[in-house]
């Protein structure tokens, strides 16, 4: 399947450590040099509004989807102006399925509980074969270290079935996350072979 945008979860806080908000602004750099589309929350602020920030100044395309009820706290209106598209939506829920149809693969920065939550459900969608798209972890600094241990915990106890189908990437360094997917939606490998920094969970 051919790779043309990207879905990024986020925070839209910046977190304590500034390597997040460094990862989000080089990952939004990287989008648009490979000539690909951002999907995403469509927050401005935190991580959020790197990833954007870092695509926009480099030229590239973003769209964001949010709901009208998170417009005043996850961004503001002048901002929301300076995206390519805007879909503002009713709820939580037709944003997260807006933004699955929207993209050709997902990649996770580090973020609180409702970046936990829809890359968890992209998984789930993924153990029922709904889809087959690319999933990563960007592990900033070890950030999802935690996850990724009670996702293999969940595992080794039985309780993922079909668990061919739920092989998220683990990916530490920012820079290798999105040649690596295209590597994928061309139905490659990883080039150089998978290791402890281009992994699959």
């Amino acid at each position: 399947m051919p790779i043309r945008s990207i879905c990024v979860y986020c925070g839209s806080q910046p977190g304590r450590d500034p390597a997040y908000m460094a990862a989000g602004r080089a990952l939004g750099k990287s989008i648009a040099a490979h000539g690909l589309r951002l999907v995403y929350g469509g927050g401005t602020k935190g991580i959020m509004g790197a990833v954007a920030a870092g695509v926009l100044s480099n030229g590239g395309q973003v769209t964001g989807i949010i709901p009208e009820f998170l417009v005043d706290m996850e961004a503001t209106r002048h901002s929301l102006g300076q995206l390519d598209e805007l879909i503002v939506t009713e709820d939580m829920h037709a944003r997260k399925h807006k933004m699955f149809e929207r993209s050709d693969a997902f990649v996770t920065l580090p973020g609180g509980i409702g970046t936990l939550e829809e890359i968890v459900e992209i998984m789930t969608w993924g153990q029922l074969g709904r889809h087959e798209k690319p999933m990563v972890f960007a592990n900033i600094g070890g950030f999802w270290d935690p996850m990724l241990s009670l996702v293999s915990h969940m595992r080794e106890q039985g309780f993922i079935h079909r668990a061919h189908l739920v092989q998220p990437l683990v990916i530490a360094d920012v820079d290798d996350i999105i040649p690596t997917i295209l590597e994928h939606g061309e139905g490659r490998g990883p080039s150089g072979g998978e290791d402890a920094v281009i992994s699959r969970l």
